[in-house]
């Protein structure tokens, strides 16, 4: 049996006492506790594992492959140059994407916590990017699933025998408002005449109303259809990583099958051609625009789901050896390239649209809701047996948002349980709590089913996970770890993870590259700051305006606070309170007792991080052998006890 054990250090007459370095964490019960048979005796249910890596790398490609993979990228590779967007897009996924992808998922499964434990254990001052984090996901959980609300919607009407947005006969339509012969008009601008697929979503979805004085009555149909999917992700999660790790075999292979249907089937239509060329033409004097940069920055940020503390979670569900340094670059692979083929299965059918239609492709390519719920549609409408494109593509998006909102779901309630573990590990009460977060989420989530629920939805879309937000958490990120803990010694942990040293080059990034790029992009994106436009014509009045910041400043205020806070509360002078807030925390919730198996041992003091020490073997009293003690602060250990 191959177990972790940490052992206390020898007493140095310099250095402080250990004891306040834990005083901040002692006053919030936490830590990753042991599982097998002391868990039992205490009543505590174990924390789980992944059953099988396959898990891990299925959960985490559900998380980051999301509606941004399909509807984003391909519209911003088009819009920024076709095929010389790649340029910026690769030195972004480079510099900042990879080096932070790889830092929190090692950073998960290094310490087997969630996001804001691990955090407040490795570098106790930067602790706030753990909670700013959860409070992101939160408030992505509200906003992000009404897209799956919506898709669901459209999902019940593609069984009908003729599609609505195939004609002008439905009860919403006008005769003077609607016209099927109309070149299509996607954008929610003010027009006088519109598609039937633009009908379908401005008069039945959405309802939306002309102004933003009021909400209006709730749609029933869109908050019944809100219910069921908040219901399924519910039980996606409810039994943490045992049904996350099944569920996930489904919700992110499924995407997969319906993408290379809709690639295939988009390859064969007239004028799929023209569409691709559209697609990667080139156009390199693009890249003088700084908006083009900005775009490809901010396409990573959203769609690796950095800085939200997913990854962290769920890295931590993994065995202590697993080869994440691997699992990161495949990861990343995985995404890109997902993004860039669903370029072609899209574009393909916007090029067969535009020919159809006799319009130049620029007329058709759009992005985000406009090509989900009014291009692509339209666009199946044309196509013979539309009623089966139309499910296929509608299946699609809701299984690419489903794993990414129940993933995200996961992670947020593992950092909440590595919080309070004796009083949530028992009973039922973890699945009490996740039912009272979604319950909460689903009445918030009700707003935005109303006629004005669309601006209320892209008021949250822009400012409560923005790029701003995720920016400034990914500078401190890097600053924590590159400056802070160190980046030679977190290489150092992954080497002991893993077997071998990263390349030096991330150690390079997580301490200059990937903070000064960020920097770079957060100023320019301040620099060219605008109100929000909402559409219709309408620009956010100021009262929105400051509802969206206010959204902003609820996670990214937390890091300022909780490092105020931090150094109110632990003794000592001030010098000496940076000294312990800056250096790994020294109590047993920094006891990785990580095993090949189900079975834990009891915690025992946590060897510091901050030395590089080296111990010879010795008997325990337990007849545990301890191997030498490598110098992130683990010792491996064979024996059985």
């Amino acid at each position: 049996m191959v177990v972790f054990v940490s052992l206390p250090e020898p007493a140095m007459p310099d250095q402080l006492p250990p004891n306040p370095a834990g005083t901040l964490l002692n006053k919030f019960p936490q830590g990753s506790l042991p599982m097998g048979k002391e868990a039992t005796k205490d009543g505590l249910q174990a924390r789980g594992q992944w059953a099988s890596k396959a898990e891990f790398l299925l959960a985490v490609a559900g998380q980051i492959i999301g509606l941004g993979n399909v509807w984003r990228f391909p519209y911003l590779c088009y819009k920024n140059g076709g095929g010389v967007f790649f340029v910026p897009y690769l030195l972004f996924l480079v510099l900042c994407g990879i080096p932070l992808f790889l830092l929190e998922t090692s950073l998960g499964q290094y310490t087997s916590l969630g996001g804001v434990s691990a955090w407040r254990n490795m570098c106790p001052l930067f602790g706030g990017l753990g909670y700013a984090s959860q409070v992101m996901i939160l408030h992505g959980c509200v906003y992000y699933i009404v897209i799956l609300a919506w898709a669901l919607l459209y999902l019940s009407y593609s069984f009908q025998a003729e599609l609505p947005w195939s004609h002008c006969n439905n009860t919403w339509n006008t005769s003077h408002e609607c016209n099927i012969f109309r070149v299509l008009i996607m954008r929610l601008e003010t027009v006088l005449v519109l598609t039937p697929a633009a009908c379908v979503l401005r008069r039945e979805v959405l309802r939306l109303s002309s102004t933003l004085d009021g909400l209006g009555p709730i749609s029933w149909k869109l908050a019944l259809c809100l219910a069921t999917v908040w219901l399924i992700c519910y039980f996606c999660v409810w039994k943490g990583v045992k049904s996350t790790g099944k569920v996930v075999y489904l919700t992110a292979t499924f995407p997969y099958v319906m993408l290379f249907v809709l690639l295939v089937r988009g390859a064969t239509l007239p004028g799929a051609t023209q569409g691709i060329i559209y697609y990667l033409k080139p156009n390199v004097t693009r890249l003088a625009d700084p908006q083009v940069w900005m775009d490809a920055g901010t396409q990573i940020f959203f769609s690796y789901g950095i800085c939200l503390g997913s990854l962290t979670a769920l890295g931590s569900y993994n065995k202590y050896n697993n080869d994440c340094y691997k699992d990161s670059f495949m990861l990343c692979l995985l995404n890109s390239a997902t993004s860039f083929l669903a370029g072609f299965a899209i574009f393909s059918v916007l090029g067969f649209m535009a020919e159809e239609q006799g319009v130049d492709i620029g007329t058709v390519a759009q992005s985000g809701p406009g090509l989900a719920f009014i291009a692509y549609p339209r666009a199946v409408a044309m196509m013979p047996v539309p009623q089966l494109w139309a499910v296929c593509f509608f299946l699609m998006i809701i299984m690419l948002g489903l794993d990414t909102q129940f993933v995200s779901l996961e992670a947020l309630m593992t950092s909440v349980t590595d919080l309070y573990p004796h009083l949530i590990r028992r009973g039922h009460r973890r699945e009490l709590l996740l039912l009272f977060v979604c319950i909460v989420c689903f009445l918030v989530g009700l707003v935005m089913v109303t006629p004005g629920g669309l601006y209320v939805f892209q008021i949250y879309d822009h400012f409560s996970c923005s790029g701003a937000s995720l920016l400034l958490l990914s500078i401190f990120q890097s600053l924590a770890i590159g400056w802070v803990y160190g980046a030679e010694r977190f290489s150092a942990n992954i080497r002991d993870m893993t077997g071998y040293s990263p390349l030096p080059f991330f150690n390079l990034c997580w301490k200059y590259l990937t903070p000064i790029v960020c920097t770079a992009t957060f100023i320019f994106s301040l620099v060219r700051w605008s109100p929000l436009s909402l559409g219709k014509g309408l620009v956010a009045p100021v009262w929105a305006t400051t509802l969206g910041w206010i959204l902003t400043l609820s996670s990214v205020s937390l890091l300022p606070i909780w490092a105020i806070y931090a150094l109110v509360t632990t003794p000592g002078t001030l010098t000496q309170r940076f000294q312990i807030l800056c250096s790994p925390v020294e109590t047993p919730s920094l006891t990785f007792h990580h095993l090949s198996n189900q079975s834990a041992i009891p915690s025992s003091p946590s060897l510091p991080l901050t030395e590089k020490s080296k111990m010879t073997r010795q008997t325990l009293d337990n007849n545990v052998t301890v191997a030498a003690a490598r110098s992130v602060g683990c010792v491996r250990a064979e024996g059985q006890l």
